[in-house]
């Protein structure tokens, strides 16, 4: 994946999300097919910050039920992104 417009989805701002931003650490849903490398370079050109630190994990959708009929909501990947000292991302300015 080279098109660096396409790797960050969008940020995954939840309750626990907030608080990690405390210590530096910002959550992103990522393109499924971005590497460590891409996430950084995204990060690090659209927000003007220095990336310590990628992580990421595949999340698995929950199985749901609709009657009789059961399915599964989509599985998503997710970069947990380590920022500098004393850099920071305005997450509300970009949702």
């Amino acid at each position: 994946m080279k098109d660096l417009t396409r790797v960050i989805v969008r940020p995954v701002v939840t309750e626990k999300t907030t608080a990690m931003g405390e210590s530096n650490k910002y959550v992103f849903e990522v393109a499924p097919a971005a590497n460590k490398v891409e996430i950084r370079q995204a990060v690090e050109r659209y927000f003007g910050v220095k990336v310590l630190d990628v992580r990421t994990m595949n999340v698995k959708g929950k199985p749901k039920r609709l009657g009789m009929y059961t399915g599964r909501r989509p599985g998503w990947k997710k970069a947990v992104v380590t920022v500098g000292e004393g850099d920071k991302i305005d997450l509300f300015d970009v949702v």
